[in-house]
C-alpha cells in the first residue's frame, strides 16, 4: 500500500531560499495600497482632479469673470419651447427672459422685448430671423407661458443640453465649469501648501519635543495645548481677519495654527523610536542631535506625517471654502468653491444647480483625499503586510 504523502527532495540552497518574490519598500507599499479600491478610485479621483484644475482653465474659452447678462441663470439641461420657425427653439430663465436657441442645444441670444403690457400680464418679444415676428410671455397663470403672435400657446417642449456652457451660467452670466476649474485650483493650491508649511512646522517641533523630552517637551505642548484648547477654525478667522484680504491671508491664517496635529503625532513616533537600538548606536558614535533627528528618527516616522499630512489637506480645503463662503476669503470676482455656494444661496429656489455643483466639488476632494490617507495608512503599517 503506497503512502498518502511523502517529503519532499530539497536541495541545501533550496532550504533557505525565500519562495515569495522580493520588493522594495517602495513597490511593496505600492502592491498593499493598489488593493485597496477606495484607495485607488480616491488616488484616480484626486489626479483627475488636479488635470482639470491646472489644464482645463487654458482650454476653456471662457474666464471665470466673463459676464454675459443677457444669457444668466441657464442651467446644463433645461426644456425649451419649439418655436413656430423650423429648428428654433425658446428658453424661459427664471427672471422671466427669453433666450434663442438653437436645435442643438446652442444659445443664440436674449430676444428683445417690443411691450409691456401690464394690464394684460403679458410681454410681448420680437422673433425671427429680422425680428419681424412676435411672441407673448403670458404670466397671468402660475407658470409662465407663451404665446404666438395669434395668441395661441406653443405647447410643444424639448429637452436640450446646453452646449454653449456645459454646466450653465450663474446669476451673473458666467460660466460654472470654467469658474469650477479655477476654483479647484485655488482650494487646491491653498490645501497642499498649508499641508506643506504645517508639516514642516509640526514635524520639527514635535520631533525636538519629542526627542529633547523633560522640561523642554512639558513647555512645548502646553503650548500645543493651549492653542487647541480653542477651536482652530476661531483662530483662522481671528488671524484672516487682522491679514489683509486675498489668498495669501488664507494660507497664513490655516499655515499658523494646523500644524498642532501633526507635532502630536511626531512627537508620539519620536518617544517610541528614540528608545530603540539604531538611537543608541548612533549616540554612541557621538552622531549630534540634529543628525540623529534629522537622519533617523524623521525619516522612520515619515508614515505618519505623510498619513496626517493627506488627512491635513481635506479640512484646509474645507476651512477655505468655509471662509470664502462667510466673505472673509477669495475676494470677489476670483471664483473659489466657497464663493461660488455663497453667490448660489440667492438663487437655490430657481436654480438649485448653481448650489449642487460647487458642493459636489467639495465632497469629492474632501472624500479623495481620506480615502487616499486611508490607503497610505494601511499600506505603510507594516503590521498589515501579508
Amino acid at each position: 500500500m503506497s503512502q498518502p504523502w511523502a517529503r519532499a527532495a530539497a536541495a541545501g540552497a533550496d532550504r533557505e531560499r525565500i519562495a515569495a518574490t522580493p520588493h522594495s519598500f517602495g513597490v511593496d507599499v505600492w502592491l498593499r495600497f493598489a488593493k485597496k479600491p477606495t484607495a485607488l478610485a480616491g488616488l484616480i479621483a484626486v489626479l483627475l482632479l488636479l488635470a482639470c484644475a491646472l489644464i482645463g482653465p487654458s482650454l476653456s474659452p471662457y474666464s471665470y469673470d466673463k459676464q454675459t447678462l443677457s444669457l444668466a441663470g441657464v442651467p446644463p439641461v433645461f426644456t425649451a419651447v419649439v418655436a413656430p420657425e423650423a429648428g428654433r427653439y425658446f428658453y424661459i430663465t427664471p427672471n422671466q427672459k427669453i433666450i434663442e436657441v438653437d436645435d442643438q442645444g446652442r444659445l443664440l441670444r436674449q430676444l428683445p422685448m417690443a411691450q409691456d403690457l401690464f394690464m394684460e400680464k403679458r410681454v410681448s418679444y420680437r422673433c425671427g430671423p429680422q425680428d419681424e415676428g412676435l411672441v407673448y410671455l403670458d404670466y397671468s397663470a402660475a407658470k409662465p407661458a407663451l404665446l404666438d403672435e395669434a395668441g395661441n400657446p406653443l405647447a410643444a417642449t424639448r429637452v436640450l443640453w446646453n452646449r454653449t456652457y456645459l454646466l450653465g451660467t450663474d446669476h451673473l452670466g458666467r460660466d460654472i465649469l470654467t469658474r469650477l476649474m479655477y476654483g479647484a485650483q485655488i482650494s487646491l493650491m491653498v490645501a497642499f501648501i498649508a499641508a506643506a508649511v504645517n508639516m514642516v512646522i509640526g514635524t520639527l517641533y514635535g520631533g525636538i519635543a519629542g526627542y529633547l523630552g523633560g522640561r523642554v517637551d512639558a513647555i512645548m505642548m502646553r503650548v500645543v495645548d493651549i492653542i487647541s484648547t480653542i477651536p482652530l477654525t476661531l483662530y483662522v478667522i481671528l488671524i484672516k481677519v487682522c491679514l489683509a484680504g486675498g489668498l495669501v491671508g488664507i494660507i497664513v491664517a490655516l499655515s499658523s495654527v494646523y500644524w498642532v496635529d501633526m507635532a502630536r503625532v511626531v512627537r508620539g513616533q519620536v518617544l517610541s523610536l528614540k528608545q530603540q537600538e539604531f538611537v543608541l548606536a548612533a549616540r554612541t558614535i557621538g552622531s549630534g542631535t540634529r543628525r540623529i533627528l534629522l537622519t533617523h528618527l524623521i525619516p522612520n516616522a515619515m508614515g505618519s506625517i505623510l498619513v496626517t499630512a493627506t488627512m491635513l489637506i481635506p479640512s484646509a480645503i474645507f476651512m477655505e471654502a468655509f471662509m470664502s463662503f462667510i466673505g472673509i476669503g477669495i475676494a470677489p470676482p476670483m471664483a473659489s468653491l466657497g464663493t461660488m455656494c455663497n453667490d448660489a444661496t440667492e438663487a437655490l429656489r430657481s436654480s438649485p444647480y448653481q448650489l449642487f455643483l460647487p458642493a459636489l466639488i467639495i465632497c469629492l476632494i474632501m472624500f479623495a483625499f481620506n480615502f487616499v490617507g486611508d490607503g497610505l495608512r494601511d499600506s505603510l503599517d507594516p503590521q498589515l503586510k501579508r
